[in-house]
């Protein structure tokens, strides 16, 4: 089936999941609507090697697609796809039984500021200078510290979206971020750094 790219665009992510149900080609254009996103999120929550990120990754579009009878289209496919995403890298992470130690974290510096900037971090800095040491930072916190804080800040999700991901209530997710950030700032305190 050839199908229209101006149609495409114009369909939202809940609507090309209704239609990926009767022809698969639907399907593809969320693959390519998600394959970054959640590529940089698999890094940034994990820390793992471009491969394994990939596998990750491949295995995620997999599980949702034969999962997608089971999508509400009521409730937004990224929160939904953020989900799966998030158990494929425990089950990785398990299936590995240890997390590797590189720095992953994406070079975003607009996204690094803006969780500096949350984290009441506002003095007169230059955030080019501060991204490595922000990333150093983020990849020292245990892992629900750094997922929360990634999806928050360098994803952009919201507190609904967070609790559906990370199947916890809205006041959990509250708490973990208020806790994540705290974590942060000590982290930071412990390497001598001065945001």
């Amino acid at each position: 089936m050839r199908i229209n790219n101006d149609y495409l665009r114009q369909k939202t992510d809940e609507e090309l999941a209704t239609l990926s149900l009767r022809e698969e080609d639907f399907y593809l254009c969320l693959m390519q609507r998600y394959e970054a996103k959640l590529k940089r999120y698999i890094h940034r929550i994990s820390q793992s090697n471009e491969q394994d990120a990939e596998d990750i990754l491949q295995d995620v579009f997999l599980k949702a697609y034969l999962n997608l009878n089971n999508f509400d289209p009521s409730l937004k496919f990224s929160s939904w796809i953020y989900r799966i995403t998030h158990n494929e890298v425990i089950s990785a992470f398990r299936r590995q039984k240890a997390r590797p130690q590189a720095d992953n974290l994406s070079d975003n510096d607009e996204l690094l500021s803006r969780l500096a900037s949350d984290l009441d971090l506002n003095k007169e800095i230059h955030w080019k200078e501060k991204t490595g040491e922000i990333k150093r930072v983020l990849s020292r916190l245990d892992g629900k510290y750094r997922e929360v804080l990634v999806l928050k800040f360098l994803e952009d999700k919201n507190y609904t979206e967070i609790s559906d991901i990370l199947k916890k209530p809205m006041g959990t997710v509250a708490t973990l971020i208020s806790r994540a950030k705290k974590k942060f700032k000590e982290e930071a305190q412990k390497l001598n750094l001065d945001f």
